[in-house]
């Protein structure tokens, strides 16, 4: 594995850098105390051309390898991590999924307008009785005639009150993974309806809805991939995504240690900055490794994925170290701020409670350690 950085890559790594600096810095903690990202952030994205990263220049994408993608999603990660979760979802899941199971006029007639931030798509997968199980999930489509009639609820949906495309998970057959089929849904059809989830401890910014589908009807082109594909059509989303909330988680952790770097050389204590004190020192340097670590782990599954080499159980290593990881630095960094830690004038609160859902969504990190476990021993463990 070679993670030399190409000209192209340095550059776009540049930009997202500038980009974050201008657009989301200034904002992330009053869009945090107001429980609300700015909504004409998500056009800026498209914009600039993150909502089209690894997207095909034929489809209005910005083209591009995995490890460019990873390099802005820790970018977007570091500066708020509700901007960095609009883009994984949108594009990392619903857009990429797209391109890779979609039909030529499906692919045309979603993803520019996905990529130029015109459109915004959720991911409806997780029910109220239906998380780490996806499997066993409930919401039904009833086939009638050349349409389908969805019926259910989705719960915990990202971009859910902002979506104008919904990737829903509905169940076309018998129990089980084969019995499931994924539709794309336009979330202004009639019997559509969603419902904000106020009061999170972290990702305030975000937009998470409950999504209730009450006899909602769409014809057959909204099926994307084969009848009973479903499950598959997930799984191979969250392979990704589980990548892209690393990188994010990469991002997090380097924003937590720069800042705790810069307070440490100007805090005065007993006459001299805390940073000349050796257990201040030792936690920036356990915060330092855990970043690297994260960061390259990151980069291997990234590379593999972009080789077309199975990548399944690297991204899930990536996933659970560099969301655990996150915490842990999060944590760090409070304690190095002390008691301004504490409060969201200082970046480390924020990013403490930001990062804890990390290690729940998109795979907790148990179900990461036993897919590891199952890759390791031939054992399937669920």
């Amino acid at each position: 594995m070679d993670f030399t950085l190409t000209p192209e890559q340095e550059q776009l790594r540049a930009l997202a850098r500038t980009w974050v600096e201008r657009e989301v810095l200034p904002y992330a903690t009053e869009w945090d105390r107001a429980e609300q990202v700015d909504p004409g952030i998500v056009k800026r994205l498209g914009d600039v051309g993150f909502l089209g990263l690894g997207i095909a220049e034929e489809y209005g994408g910005s083209g591009g390898d995995m490890l460019s993608y990873c390099l802005v999603m820790e970018e977007l990660g570091a500066g708020d991590s509700s901007v960095r979760g609009i883009v994984s979802v949108s594009l990392g899941l619903v857009a990429k999924s797209i391109q890779r199971w979609g039909t030529e006029e499906q692919k045309h007639r979603w993803l520019p307008g996905l990529c130029a931030g015109e459109l915004l798509a959720c991911f409806g997968l997780t029910e109220p009785e239906t998380g780490s199980d996806a499997a066993s999930l409930r919401m039904k489509a009833v086939r009638d005639g050349d349409d389908w009639v969805l019926s259910g609820t989705k719960m915990f949906i990202t971009n859910g009150t902002w979506a104008d495309l919904a990737l829903i998970f509905a169940r076309t057959g018998g129990p089980g993974p084969k019995g499931i089929t994924a539709f794309v849904v336009p979330t202004d059809t009639a019997g559509f309806q969603r419902r904000e989830i106020k009061g999170k401890l972290g990702l305030r910014g975000q937009a998470t809805a409950e999504l209730v589908l009450d006899g909602v009807r769409v014809s057959d082109d909204h099926r994307l991939g084969p009848e009973g594909a479903g499950f598959k059509v997930a799984m191979t989303a969250l392979d990704g995504g589980r990548i892209s909330v690393a990188a994010g988680c990469v991002g997090l952790a380097r924003g937590c240690l720069e800042a705790s770097l810069e307070y440490a050389k100007q805090r005065q204590q007993f006459g001299k900055p805390i940073a000349s004190f050796q257990l201040v020192q030792e936690m920036l340097a356990d915060m330092a490794v855990e970043v690297d670590a994260a960061r390259l782990l990151v980069w291997r599954a990234a590379d593999l994925a972009q080789r077309g080499e199975p990548f399944g159980t690297q991204a899930s290593m990536a996933k659970l170290f560099a969301t655990e990881a996150s915490v842990r630095v999060a944590n760090t960094a409070l304690q190095v701020f002390g008691g301004y830690g504490y409060i969201d004038e200082f970046p480390a609160a924020k990013a403490l409670r930001d990062s804890r859902v990390m290690t729940l969504y998109e795979g907790t990190s148990q179900i990461q350690k036993l897919l590891i476990g199952r890759a390791l021993t031939g054992i399937n463990a669920f």
